[in-house]
This record gives C-alpha cells, structure tokens and sequence, in this order.
C-alpha cells in the first residue's frame, strides 16, 4: 500500500514516516498543502494522512481540494491539534474519514489507519487469498498454509499488488509507482530484481502458483492447474 503523509513539523514527519515504513507501507513525504495537491494529482494513493496546520494551505483546503478533484475516494485521517467539537465537525463535513487529536499515541495513529483502510467499499476481507497463499492487508504479512513467508517491505508490497489484481496483468509503471516512493530512486532492473526474488520465495512452498512476465507491459499472478 501506498501513502502520503502531510506533516509540516519535520521531526514528527521523519518519526511518523519512519514508523509507516516499518510496518510496511511505502510512503511519500510533504510538508505543505501545495505539494500535497501535487503529488495527489500525481500519484495513486490508498490513504491520505493530513496535518491541517499546514504553512500555506489550510488543511481543509487541501482536504477539500482532494475530494472535489484528485482523490474523491480515497481515506483521509486528519491530524490535528484543534480539540474544538466545531473543529472536528467542520473537517469530518469537509470529508475526513477519522480525525485523531494531537498528541496522539502511535498505536492508537495505527488502529485508525487500519480502521480507514478496511472502511465499507474499499477492502471488506483483509486477508486476500490464492491457493495456499494468503495475504493479510493489515498485519502486512504472507503465508503458506502455517508458514509465514520471510518477505522484504518491498516484495510485500508487490505480492500486494499482484494478490490484488491475480490472474490479470499488472503494467509496470503501475507497479513502479507502487512500491518505490516519489523520494526513491529506481533503477532500470529494481522491479525485475524484485519478481526474482518474489517468485523464489513463492516456489519454496507454493509450487502451484506461477508470477508470469508479459514481456514489454508487466507481470501478472497465476495459479496453475494440475499437470
């Protein structure tokens, strides 16, 4: 999964950055509301973490700018250090779908992320499944049967990608824009690198199951019939 955190304190935002990133979230970075309309417009989010004492932009502004244009769908949890009811009322109308007051205890942060993740529409059964293999959205883990695959943040994130879309064509630069923030550098072989050791983990103890390249558009996950 993909996020974009907008922070404007760098201090919290590399910490909160940090935590989203171990447990296995790409996340993009910004510190204002201009770029967070930017990088909205210009990438696929699956949630928006929104401070709303932004230095230009109010955040419901950004909030606002979100659901009328580049992201009617996606979840939003605001971050905010107003404690007035107005306040929250005010940013829950604007189209928030949580609002968390500052200071906040992360495991709190993560239960409300995960509750925006799952809300109605989006994600119903956070365990996603194919043969033997299953994939737990929230707890960010795979296994095969009782085995829990030994997988990088970045290959959990592909097989993400790919359990989501089994059996059709993923395209690379979807994939790319996925797994590699807007920070990341990617190198030309990164993704190919990347299948390679996704598809030795899956052969170990899921022989049945096959990531197949379609040569010049992507790659895709299948399961295959006997013989």
């Amino acid at each position: 999964m993909r996020l974009l955190l907008v922070e404007d304190h760098a201090g919290m935002r590399e910490t909160m950055a940090g935590h989203l990133r171990q447990s296995g979230f790409v996340t993009d970075c910004v510190g204002c509301g201009d770029e967070a309309i930017a990088a909205a417009a210009a990438s696929l989010y699956d949630a928006v973490i929104l401070d709303l004492g932004l230095p230009d932009l109010d955040g419901m502004t950004v909030l606002r700018h979100l659901r009328a244009g580049e992201s009617p769908d996606v979840p939003v949890l605001v971050l905010t250090a107003r404690d007035a009811v107005s306040d929250r009322v005010r940013g829950l109308d604007a189209g928030a779908d949580d609002y968390l007051l500052k200071p906040f205890d992360l495991g709190e942060f993560d239960a409300r992320l995960r509750s925006i993740l799952r809300r109605p529409g989006l994600r119903r059964d956070p365990v996603l499944r194919l043969g033997d293999l299953a994939f737990d959205t929230e707890a960010r883990e795979a296994r095969i049967g009782d085995i829990v695959l030994d997988l990088t943040r970045r290959e959990i994130s592909l097989l993400e990608e790919l359990i989501r879309a089994a059996g059709r064509t993923v395209v690379r630069d979807t994939l790319e824009d996925r797994l590699w923030g807007l920070a990341e550098p990617v190198s030309g072989n990164a993704l190919e690198a990347a299948v390679s050791r996704l598809r030795r983990r899956l052969a170990q103890g899921a022989p049945d199951l096959a990531i197949e390249t379609i040569r010049g558009i992507g790659y895709r996950l299948v399961r295959r019939g006997p013989g």
